[in-house]
């Protein structure tokens, strides 16, 4: 029998975080954070009403590129000896339902890369391929939104970071998933409702426990921190007032506009 996953969130309540447990239309307010659930307190919150904050706060998001097969075939690009990342800074995070906003400074191409994060429980520096699942709380969905032609615009220095980081381009939630088993999911993008990536998690060149074991001999992981494992192809630019929809049978859906100052 296939264990059904746990879904936490986390929302504003009169002004204040609280963790919550999702079931359906309803969201059970419990004491305690997500790395130390407490007992349900029986207040509960219509999942239509609520105020959703990022269900974690990361001090990094660790990103991919390059981490499915059906994309590097396509594109001709080579299988990477080793995860190929870069870093999401914490003023880039963005809940579901908060609107991804064109950048005042940079007028071209804004793509969405619907994807899988995995999301840290513990702090882990150097771990094992085996003892990395233990180190994984769960997973949720992503938006690693990119603004396209910067990184390539100077030629001397290709700008990942500017690209990346841009305040609301590391979109993510609306949950966090426990007891989920990723190598079945199926990551979807919908773009005005309408499905424009569709690729199995299972294609990854680097899986989660792979990435979490390599990713942390470079660096220390912490309770909360994301891995977002890089998409599939699919990823096309968006206009002003596009509803994003990046969802994964499991967790849940995270969904954000696309919107311009003049169009908040």
């Amino acid at each position: 029998m296939t264990a059904v996953p746990t879904l936490w969130a986390r929302i504003e309540v009169a002004g204040q975080p609280r963790l919550g447990r999702v079931e359906g239309e309803t969201i059970h307010l419990h004491e305690g954070t997500l790395f130390a659930p407490g007992l349900a307190t029986g207040e509960t919150v219509s999942t239509s009403d609520a105020r959703w904050l990022t269900p974690v706060e990361p001090t990094k998001m660790v990103a991919l590129w390059n981490n499915f097969r059906a994309a590097a075939e396509k594109n001709g690009w080579a299988i990477p000896a080793e995860p190929l990342t870069f870093l999401k800074a914490p003023s880039s995070f963005a809940a579901h339902g908060q609107p991804i906003r064109q950048p005042r400074s940079y007028d071209g191409r804004v793509i969405y890369e619907g994807e899988l994060g995995i999301v840290i429980g513990k702090a882990c520096t150097g771990v094992s391929i085996d003892e990395a699942a233990g180190h994984i709380l769960g997973y949720t969905c992503v938006n690693d939104v990119t603004a396209l032609e910067l990184l390539q615009r100077d030629p001397s220095f290709a700008q990942w970071t500017r690209a990346k980081n841009f305040d609301t381009f590391g979109v993510f939630g609306p949950v966090v998933a426990t007891g989920l088993d990723p190598r079945t999911l199926i990551v979807r993008t919908l773009v005005n409702g309408r499905e424009r990536q569709n690729y199995p998690v299972a294609d990854m060149i680097f899986s989660p426990t792979e990435l979490v074991s390599l990713i942390s001999r470079d660096m220390t992981l912490m309770p909360g921190d994301v891995i977002a494992c890089g998409t599939s192809l699919g990823a096309l630019p968006m206009r002003p007032g596009t509803v994003v929809e990046v969802a994964i049978d499991g967790i849940g859906v995270l969904r954000n506009t696309f919107v311009t100052d003049s169009s908040a």
